[in-house]
């Protein structure tokens, strides 16, 4: 009883790993993204980019559906919210699943 305890322990610690693994892989492919399709331009992480649009700690005031409506559907989301910043946010439906997904994952680890 006790081997099949730790045989279970060991196997949730290997999977949590491999969850973290695969997390922290998508979050640099995310960071990248971020770059690549020039986010700085309108935002700003750590006190890079245009200060206008704070991201630090994004990560914990949205859940991650929240984060994906703004990337996919930012100007209903604009409107909710009532923001008016102006040029407004391009919709990223574009990219593929995975980059968006991975971009999702960034945002998301911006916490405080």
């Amino acid at each position: 009883m006790r081997r099949r305890c730790l045989l279970g322990l060991a196997a949730a610690v290997a999977l949590g790993t491999l969850a973290s693994a695969e997390e922290a892989k998508d979050v640099e492919r995310g960071k990248a993204l971020f770059s690549e399709q020039h986010c700085r331009t309108c935002h700003s992480v750590g006190g890079v980019g245009n200060a206008k649009g704070v991201l630090d700690g994004m990560g914990s005031k949205l859940s991650a559906a929240d984060i994906k409506e703004w990337l996919t559907n930012p100007r209903e989301q604009a409107a909710k919210a009532k923001a008016t910043r102006t040029p407004p946010m391009i919709s990223f439906k574009h990219l593929p699943p995975e980059d968006l997904d991975a971009l999702v994952a960034y945002v998301g680890s911006l916490k405080k």
